[in-house]
């Protein structure tokens, strides 16, 4: 018995018994697999958008390599992302998403002194978490929202590893300390004693010093701007972007709606 299969050319193709001819379909488009293995899903939002988003999440590793368990934030792939931002003349602001523990001063400093700097439109929104060297970065932006449920943690500048025990030290960690508070007093609407009695209070953490400031206390204390999410910052960040290039005419208003 002969098994034949048509074929589009008109042709018949021999198929061996036993044998399973592959069902022909379109071709997968390059890099369709790693989209469905990374994202979930098959179809990535096409076109050219004019907001840059960059997330900041887990720890904020510096100088020192964390652990591979870990999920951080490298500052050495952070700093030339804004680099390249600032630069390129299709991105008009920058959208900052963090959700992050802290970690290394500098690096956290170095992140947040690149974002304050940007010519552009800069929002921050802190979904989750901006602990410890995140509310620096989360107050640099031109203008900082806060989700209802998240918090910030605000507390000393610990040292972690081995501490010599002598007054250079202790001077060294107290100028750290300051220059967190300065930044983040100069880019906030916080005072410097308000944020000091925040970062030395006693009774609030467990075994530490430091406070756990919620979205409205946050709003309240004059350390964010707003209470919102996503929708609320991507609405200032175009109003922001529209105030610089008064030709763009996709401008988001509140409730959707464009102008």
């Amino acid at each position: 018995m002969d098994f034949t299969a048509g074929t589009d050319t008109g042709k018949n193709e021999e198929i061996l018994p036993g044998e399973i001819k592959p069902v022909t379909s379109e071709p997968i488009p390059p890099g369709t697999v790693g989209v469905l293995k990374e994202l979930g899903q098959t179809v990535v939002p096409t076109g050219e958008p004019d907001i840059f988003c960059i997330t900041i999440i887990g720890q904020i590793e510096g100088h020192f390599v964390l652990p591979p368990h870990n999920k951080t934030t490298k500052y050495e792939h952070i700093i030339p992302q804004l680099v390249a931002a600032e630069q390129n003349k299709n991105i008009k602001g920058l959208l900052i998403i963090l959700n992050t523990v802290g970690g290394d001063v500098e690096a956290g400093l170095a992140i947040a002194e690149m974002i304050a700097s940007l010519s552009k439109p800069t929002v921050t929104v802190v979904i989750g978490g901006g602990h410890s060297i995140g509310v620096p970065i989360a107050v640099s932006s031109s203008y900082s929202i806060i989700a209802e449920s998240a918090t910030m943690t605000i507390h000393p500048i610990r040292m972690n590893g081995l501490v010599i025990g002598v007054p250079q030290t202790f001077e060294y960690m107290e100028r750290m300390q300051e220059r967190m508070v300065r930044f983040v007093t100069s880019h906030s609407r916080i005072s410097e004693q308000q944020f000091k009695d925040l970062m030395f209070k006693t009774g609030e953490l467990n075994r530490d010093i430091g406070t756990a400031v919620g979205g409205y206390d946050a709003v309240k204390y004059g350390l964010m701007d707003e209470v919102g999410g996503i929708g609320a910052a991507l609405t200032h960040l175009n109003g922001l972007i529209a105030k610089d290039n008064p030709q763009r005419t996709d401008v988001l208003l509140p409730g959707g709606l464009t102008q």
